[in-house]
């Protein structure tokens, strides 16, 4: 696996793993673009334990203390998992075939990319943003966690989807989104360890030791840095920087997949 593609994989899950711009999008279209070819399965679990780590080591302290204390907010997140799962469980396979495939991927992309920027832009709108961490209850879990089950379509983006419906639910930006963090972590966790018992019986080739180690090292270090950001900007911010970065990414996928259509 040449080099330049591990290391900007690795970034490009990193950076938009977390931030409201769907990462399994950009992860596509930057593919597509470089006419790369997939990158493999070995990397794909590289990618997911990378991202994980982030999240499991920027919230440390609230892991244990959900872990070992706060078993109401434990409950409300596997609550609040059980939708997502559900989805990719029962519609990985239709996904796959259907709206990943070169012929309709990026036109799903591009639309998705510019339809979940308005309801982002609604949400953010609309909240009255008088709620945080603290107040989360079983009707936020399940309302952010039906969100968070159409993250499997193509260009939706899991924070993006999830923050909206918190938004939605009077959520404060940053309490929305660390719930939608802490959320992620779960299904991110399965679908990692999916792919990687898919890797049991052959283990990693010894070719892809280095580029694993490598491009989980990338997606990890720039992923942890993009929450440490992230948080800190929706203090004083709203998502407007983010809402026109989807719409100009949209329309931009959409005009390349209409003029690299065949004639």
């Amino acid at each position: 696996m040449p080099w330049t593609q591990v290391i900007v994989l690795g970034l490009v899950q990193g950076i938009t793993e977390l931030l409201p711009v769907s990462s399994s999008a950009h992860l596509y279209i930057v593919s597509w673009l470089f006419k790369w070819p997939d990158q493999g399965l070995t990397f794909d679990v590289a990618l997911h334990v990378g991202t994980l780590l982030a999240i499991v080591l920027y919230f440390l302290r609230t892991w244990i203390e959900v872990l070992t204390k706060n078993f109401r907010l434990l409950g409300l997140l596997i609550l609040g998992t059980i939708p997502g799962a559900l989805s990719g469980f029962l519609l990985e396979k239709f996904i796959e075939e259907k709206l990943r495939n070169p012929a309709v991927g990026p036109i799903v992309i591009g639309i998705n990319a510019i339809g979940i920027a308005l309801v982002m832009a609604w949400a953010d709108a609309v909240s009255r943003r008088t709620r945080d961490l603290n107040s989360v209850n079983g009707l936020d879990a399940v309302a952010i966690g039906v969100a968070q089950a159409l993250a499997v379509i193509p260009g939706i983006s899991r924070s993006g989807i999830t923050i909206s419906a918190a938004l939605f639910r009077e959520f404060d930006r940053e309490s929305a989104a660390r719930f939608s963090f802490l959320l992620s972590a779960p299904l991110i966790a399965g679908a990692g360890l999916k792919k990687a018992l898919e890797l049991r019986h052959t283990g990693i080739p010894a070719e892809m030791k280095i580029p694993f180690l490598a491009g989980m090292t990338i997606a990890a270090v720039s992923a942890y840095i993009v929450i440490a950001f992230f948080l800190r900007y929706l203090q004083n911010h709203t998502l407007k920087i983010f809402i026109y970065y989807r719409i100009a990414f949209g329309i931009i996928v959409l005009a390349l997949a209409i003029l690299s259509r065949p004639r």
